[in-house]
């Protein structure tokens, strides 16, 4: 385990693009993302990675911001929802209205976007458990599965 002793330098690589971020070691990834370097997509919501709204990319694979150390993710890749402008998932859960306040939808098109790099993510049962990781306090999630087989397409 490393140890940290007052502020730390980390170089991050978030939506293809380096910064070096001086931070407290207990700084979370989701505090530097939206406070520090101003990628403000991805949300705060429980704040103990139950409910996804603060799901990231990290090294392609889905993360939960909320609890990850900025210190742990130095020299790794970080994709957030902005730098996932005009992907077929994010279309496609514009197509199918899949949101109600929007808060949540910065995950789930995240997650989606994980999903569909998967070569089984064409099986509505690998879909739902998918989506397990992230929750919608304001609808039902007919329309985000429904923009999820969108973006999936024919396979």
């Amino acid at each position: 385990m490393k140890r940290y002793d007052g502020y730390t330098e980390v170089r991050l690589e978030v939506n293809g693009e380096q910064y070096q971020v001086h931070l407290d070691p207990g700084d979370t990834l989701l505090q530097v993302l939206r406070d520090r370097l101003g990628f403000t997509g991805t949300k705060l919501g429980c704040e103990n990675g139950d409910c996804g709204a603060c799901t990231v990319l990290l090294d392609g694979r889905p993360a939960k911001s909320c609890y990850t150390l900025a210190v742990d993710v130095d020299d790794r890749s970080i994709t957030t929802i902005e730098g996932l402008r005009d992907t077929p998932v994010q279309r496609a859960f514009a197509e199918e209205y899949a949101f109600q306040c929007g808060y949540c939808t910065p995950g789930f098109v995240v997650n989606a976007h994980a999903l569909l790099q998967h070569e089984t993510a064409g099986d509505t049962a690998v879909q739902r458990e998918w989506l397990e990781s992230n929750l919608c306090r304001c609808t039902g999630y007919e329309t985000i599965e429904r923009a999820i087989r969108k973006a999936v397409g024919p396979r």
